[in-house]
C-alpha cells in the first residue's frame, strides 16, 4: 500500500495548485506546494475553513457543488475565464460517500 508521504510527493510534483478541504467541517487538510506558493497566506490556510478564504457567492457555489458531488457527480467546474479554470473534485471513501472535495486549477489552453 501506498503511503501518504508517497501520495505528497506525487502532488507536490504537480505545476497546478491542488487544495483539498473536509467534507462535514470544510477545513482545509492538504495543500500541495503549487498551492502553498498560489495562495498568498500559504501554508497557514492549513487547518481553516476553505469558506474562510472566499467571499459569500463563492461559498454559496462552494455548497452548492458540495451537495452535487453528494448527489452522485465527481466533478464540476466552478470558474472558467482567461486565467485558468478551477474545478472542484470529489474525494470519496470506500463506502462511496463524499469524504472530501479538492479544489483543482488548469491553466488557459495555449
Amino acid at each position: 500500500m501506498v503511503d501518504a508521504t508517497f501520495l505528497a510527493a506525487i502532488l507536490d510534483g504537480l505545476e497546478d495548485p491542488i487544495l483539498a478541504a473536509d467534507a462535514s467541517t470544510h477545513e482545509i487538510v492538504y495543500m500541495n506546494q503549487a498551492a502553498v506558493a498560489h495562495y498568498e497566506a500559504g501554508a497557514a490556510l492549513l487547518g481553516t475553513s476553505i469558506l474562510d478564504c472566499h467571499n459569500e457567492r463563492s461559498c454559496e457555489i462552494i455548497l452548492e457543488v458540495l451537495e452535487a458531488l453528494r448527489a452522485g457527480e465527481d466533478e464540476r467546474i466552478i470558474t472558467d475565464n482567461e486565467k485558468h479554470r478551477i474545478y472542484m473534485r470529489a474525494v470519496r471513501g470506500t463506502d462511496g460517500n463524499v469524504i472530501g472535495y479538492y479544489e483543482r486549477y488548469e491553466p488557459p489552453a495555449k
